[in-house]
């Protein structure tokens, strides 16, 4: 009984009952178990191993354990090893593995001593857990939180923007104020579409217009005419929706912050064409301050790209002395869904 109480990583494996018990516990877990010599040869590897890394265990078994270890990172074993025998554990270490097939494997590794019933250390188990979606989970919150920054920001900007522009306008403090609330509510409607579906039937085949669409968006801009949208319609699907709806989105607000919509007397025109199961959209400024080029790293502009992408469009722009010209093409297929 005193033995079974031990907690110094010595156990009882004498024990038939309790060897039993360790091993239904190792080959039952999902997690790798893996255990290794003090020269770093796998000893032994159990089901949750050959899941995660993808290798039987007659392929590993008397093998270094660094066929599991990008080259990158073959530092780190001497290292741990080290630790081992000096008789440290290695809490919670999170790295990189490689796969059988060459694949890398996100984990997080807990390294402990194996000792004899002298107390000698003799080698180390490792259990190590895939944390490849919880690291997904992460990259897509921290994507979510900066996408949520930046137009948190440019709403901001926009909006200081129409208040700038709608005061050069309206004289009194009366028509000021419902010129800037039906702006504002405009772009409060433009800025559902990039948060939600556009139609209110949530149905997977529902539909609307492009050329509504964009119109709906550019809404808060369009006032006296310096906003004109015209060409083919084109019917666009609810998921395509959202990505042209937050495409045109960066489109304006980078006009509102710096092109044609900056200024009063500036003009956009939008023009929509169907070729060949193409669809082009061509955004042309004029009007506006005068630009040498977008800083093209900005995350606006990243962000625009890669929407253009995940469309499988074309994005270019071409800065004329008269103002912007972007031209945006996509497959009509993309946009039925």
């Amino acid at each position: 009984m005193e033995q079974a109480n031990r907690t110094d990583g010595v156990f009882p494996l004498h024990n038939p009952d309790l060897r039993d018990w360790l091993a239904a516990i190792v080959e039952g877990s999902d997690d790798a178990i893996i255990s290794k010599d003090l020269s770093g040869r796998i000893q032994s590897w159990n089901p949750g191993a050959a899941r995660i890394f993808g290798y039987a265990a007659n392929e590993v078994i008397g093998k270094p354990i660094t066929i599991l270890i990008p080259e990158e990172r073959l530092d780190e074993e001497p290292r741990i090893l080290t630790k081992i025998r000096s008789g440290e554990r290695v809490d919670h270490f999170e790295t990189v593995r490689r796969r059988k097939d060459g694949s890398l494997v996100d984990i997080s590794l807990t390294i402990s001593p194996i000792r004899d019933a002298t107390g000698t250390i003799i080698g180390a188990s490792k259990i190590a857990r895939d944390i490849s979606e919880r690291r997904m989970a992460e990259e897509t919150q921290r994507l979510l939180i900066r996408e949520m920054q930046h137009r948190v920001k440019n709403l901001f900007a926009v909006a200081t923007s129409i208040v700038t522009l709608t005061a050069r306008q309206n004289p009194t403090p009366e028509t000021l104020a419902s010129a800037i609330r039906d702006r504002l509510s405009a772009l409060a409607r433009a800025h559902d579409l990039t948060t939600s579906g556009w139609s209110t039937d949530n149905g997977e085949n529902s539909r609307g217009d492009l050329i509504a669409l964009i119109k709906t968006v550019l809404a808060p801009y369009g006032e006296g005419g310096r906003v004109q949208v015209e060409g083919d319609h084109v019917s666009v699907g609810s998921h395509a929706t959202t990505n042209i709806a937050l495409l045109i989105y960066e489109l304006a607000t980078n006009a509102a912050k710096y092109g044609a919509l900056s200024v009063v007397d500036g003009q956009l025109a939008i023009g929509l064409h169907v070729e060949a199961e193409k669809v082009r959209i061509d955004w042309s400024e004029t009007g506006g301050p005068e630009l040498h080029g977008e800083q093209t790293s900005g995350f606006g502009s990243q962000l625009a790209q890669n929407l253009a992408l995940a469309m499988d469009a074309t994005l270019t722009r071409d800065w004329r002395p008269e103002g912007l010209v972007v031209t945006i093409e996509l497959p009509l297929a993309i946009l039925k869904t």
